[in-house]
């Protein structure tokens, strides 16, 4: 029996039993991990969590959810600001990295990488990378490596996990 090998965006190589284990304990993140692992936003409660962001954005954030396609209105969302995380206001995507993806979801080919956290998801079945805010650890959405350049990456990332501000 051989093993299939999964080639990871920075030429890493991960094993499928490697990919099956990262399912069920998140990887290290990959950026922000230290500097916000003291922060009072990884303290707040599930109720608590729920009363602050409501239901929608609570079964995504706190559940890893997803939104229906074509939900949100941050798809129209077309003016210049920043893209921060519902749940702390944590600045994750400029405008200018926006596009759109014909997904459903809000998609962007770049993230303020000091600013997300990354782990392996197998939760349908399928190698997926789920990124999440690194101060609060809101689930945003998914990465995948069919975006436009100059990177080639989309984040597909939850309307309901997101607020913009306007510059």
């Amino acid at each position: 029996m051989t093993q299939s090998l999964i080639v990871h965006r920075r030429g890493l190589l991960m094993g499928a039993s490697a990919l099956a284990l990262s399912a069920c304990s998140p990887e290290p993140s990959e950026a922000g991990e230290g500097q916000y692992a003291t922060s009072p936003y990884r303290h707040i409660s599930d109720a608590d969590w729920r009363r602050r962001l409501g239901d929608a954005s609570w079964r995504v954030m706190r559940h890893e959810g997803t939104e229906r396609p074509y939900s949100s209105p941050l798809n129209d969302q077309h003016g210049r600001g920043t893209f921060v995380c519902k749940g702390c206001d944590l600045p994750l995507f400029r405008s200018q990295w926006k596009f759109d993806s014909h997904t459903g979801w809000p998609s962007f080919y770049d993230v303020i990488a000091a600013n997300i956290g990354r782990k392996g998801d197998l939760a349908i079945g399928i190698p997926r990378t789920e990124y999440h805010c690194a101060r609060c650890l809101g689930h945003q959405g998914h990465v995948f490596d069919d975006g436009p350049r100059p990177t080639g990456l989309r984040y597909c990332n939850n309307g309901v996990a997101l607020k913009f501000v306007a510059a």
